[in-house]
């Protein structure tokens, strides 16, 4: 497949990846008038029909909880800092899904997310088990890519460091995804204004890195000046993003935009690189590409959890899970092919 067939599919891919963000309004579920009252009558009586809330200002038998409810909840709900408001979304939300349900109706979003259903306090179950999958593939691949390096090429015989030119920047890239991952699976759990931003920052942070990553290879730049040169605008960009996320505004469909962007720009110059290069293990980075690609679909055409618990942003994360897999397979490669390119020339 030609290089310029990936680029237009990567062109009609964004170019309906922000059609869709551009009609992104409020969620239809927390403006249903039914759903509001639900939720303030919630809050001033600690309860939704006969389900009654220990953290809410009254307990279930009716007398003032004067303790604070972190106090009231069992341990293993402590951590997650479910509180009055949050229990009466949750609890509003399921009655009025049920109703609609009866009407016929298909479910909507509820503060900008699908109406899940929990599971031991966890807000999405199986993101969070998929997110887990995901960093446990990442630790598992930096791993592997970590003893092909140091115990199974050759190292240099004066400094004992690798031959391998960008074996630094792949130990940077594989720490960042495990720690996006994690971040992940922590939000996905519960969803408060920290793990969010957490969650948004470690995405922007890898998403970033993995452009400045995809220049350097792509390129091949080995000159330490010249790659301080790339990444330092890139570095600069990815930390103003950041802060402006974190300190001043959650800017949900600029941060898509940004993400869209450093995302296909990335995909675009592997894609480029693999139709122009001879390397053994491009057919890799190919199906890499091009399902990661159509993997991001799933992020657009998006659908409402079935069963309440597996929705189109869970199955984007189950497809990362053999894609991470190849990815790594594909490093690993390049560091042999690299090792052996670089030993024969020096013979």
């Amino acid at each position: 497949m030609g290089a310029d067939r990936v680029f237009m599919a990567l062109v009609v891919f964004v170019a309906a990846f922000f059609c869709v963000v551009g009609s992104i309004h409020a969620s239809a579920g927390d403006a249903d008038p039914h759903y509001r009252t639900c939720v303030e009558q919630c809050e001033k009586t600690g309860c939704v029909g006969d389900s009654c809330f220990r953290n809410c200002k009254l307990s279930s038998d009716g007398v003032t909880a004067d303790r604070p409810w972190y106090m009231q909840e069992p341990l293993y709900l402590q951590w997650k800092q479910w509180d009055c408001r949050s229990d009466c979304r949750y609890h509003c939300m399921l009655e009025r899904e049920k109703e609609r349900e009866r009407l016929g109706q298909r479910p909507v979003k509820y503060h900008g997310k699908w109406p899940f259903k929990r599971v031991f306090g966890i807000q999405e179950p199986v993101s969070v088990a998929l997110s887990v999958l995901n960093l446990a593939m990442q630790f598992h691949g930096w791993l592997s890519f970590f003893v092909l390096l140091y115990y199974k090429l050759p190292l240099r015989p004066q400094t004992r460091k690798t031959y391998y030119e960008f074996t630094g920047l792949w130990h940077i890239y594989g720490l960042l995804s495990m720690n996006s991952w994690f971040w992940s699976a922590v939000f996905h759990s519960r969803d408060v204004d920290l793990t969010e931003k957490l969650d948004y920052s470690s995405a922007v942070a890898l998403l970033g890195y993995s452009l400045i990553l995809a220049i350097l290879r792509t390129f091949n730049v080995r000159d330490e000046a010249s790659r301080v040169m790339v990444s330092a605008p890139l570095i600069a960009f990815v930390t103003t993003h950041i802060l402006y996320l974190n300190f001043y505004q959650l800017d949900y469909g600029l941060n898509m935009k940004v993400c869209v962007v450093m995302g296909l720009a990335q995909l675009l110059l592997w894609a480029f690189w693999a139709g122009l290069t001879r390397h053994p293990s491009r057919f890799k980075l190919w199906v890499v590409v091009l399902a990661g690609g159509l993997a991001m679909l799933l992020e657009i055409y998006d659908f409402p959890p079935y069963e309440g618990y597996v929705d189109a942003h869970a199955l984007w994360h189950a497809t990362t899970i053999p894609l991470t897999y190849l990815w790594w397979s594909f490093i690993k490669d390049d560091a042999d092919f690299r090792t052996s390119s670089l030993i024969k020339k020096a013979k």
